[in-house]
């Protein structure tokens, strides 16, 4: 960052001596022989140190630097002048229109260190800016990311209790069918079982049949007839006797093409 330095002086000989003084600290160095026209200057050039004279005509450096203050609030304003204008500036200093006051005749190498603390001061104004808006931007991301989340939680939430929904009215349609409905995954579990697959296949609905194993629910005779592929290519019913002595009727359906799902869909009819 370039340092530039605004001096307000109406005294020529003063001006150019604080120039010879000054540049050595490698400044960018702005001259300005009274408020009217070092406000001119503060319009077009980013300032960060100001030295102000006290007595100058038109406007003294403590109006100069009040209005800077308003202005220009980020810059840091040294007045520049005799022992006998301090009860002047007081008041400025106390209202911080002023940050120090220096006196002259002025030694050397403590102005130059005044000065030098009085950029690093603003460069530390500066940069709690820039991470400030940092952080606020930071912030705002972060608040838009929650939004953004909280609502895809709320949809997501939404779609679950709609399909939870949808999933009720499809067990209970599937519970008044007056058949029994079995469906099973190429693992060999119940994953469906409707009111009637209870009834015949679950003691009445004594036991339950999903997550147990087909192979100890189903009758055996039933479930091999069921699970060939001879019986997923006739569409039509299939009529089997029971080892206890009940006839059915029962149709299979291989699970996969519509979906990603394997198995066996059974629909079994009880024959009165």
């Amino acid at each position: 960052m370039e340092r530039t330095l605004l001096l307000v002086d109406d005294e020529e000989n003063i001006a150019s001596a604080l120039v010879r003084l000054l540049r050595r600290d490698g400044y960018q160095i702005l001259r300005a022989s009274s408020g009217k026209e070092g406000l001119e200057l503060l319009s077009k050039n980013n300032v960060g140190v100001i030295i102000s004279d006290q007595r100058m005509p038109e406007m003294t450096g403590v109006e100069f630097l009040s209005k800077v203050k308003e202005l220009y609030p980020d810059t840091v304003r040294i007045v520049l002048s005799g022992y006998t204008d301090l009860n002047s500036v007081t008041d400025a200093i106390n209202r911080g229109a002023i940050y120090k006051f220096l006196t002259k005749p002025w030694e050397d190498e403590l102005l130059r260190a005044n000065v030098e603390e009085a950029f690093r001061r603003y460069e530390m104004k500066i940069e709690n800016i820039r991470l400030t808006l940092q952080l606020r931007e930071a912030n705002e991301a972060l608040s838009k990311i929650n939004h953004e989340l909280e609502q895809r939680v709320e949809d997501k939430t939404r779609e679950i209790v709609r399909n939870m929904h949808i999933l009720q009215i499809s067990q209970d349609i599937l519970d008044f069918l007056p058949v029994a409905v079995l469906g099973i995954g190429d693992d060999g579990l119940i994953a469906i079982a409707n009111q009637m697959a209870h009834k015949m296949f679950g003691g009445n609905g004594e036991r339950p049949l999903l997550g147990e194993m087909a192979s100890e629910m189903i009758p055996a005779e039933l479930l091999a007839n069921a699970t060939t592929k001879e019986c997923f290519k006739q569409t039509g019913k299939k009529q089997l006797s029971l080892s206890g002595g009940q006839d059915v009727n029962y149709w299979c359906y291989s699970m996969g093409e519509l979906s990603h799902a394997k198995g066996v869909v059974l629909v079994i009819d009880p024959v009165s």
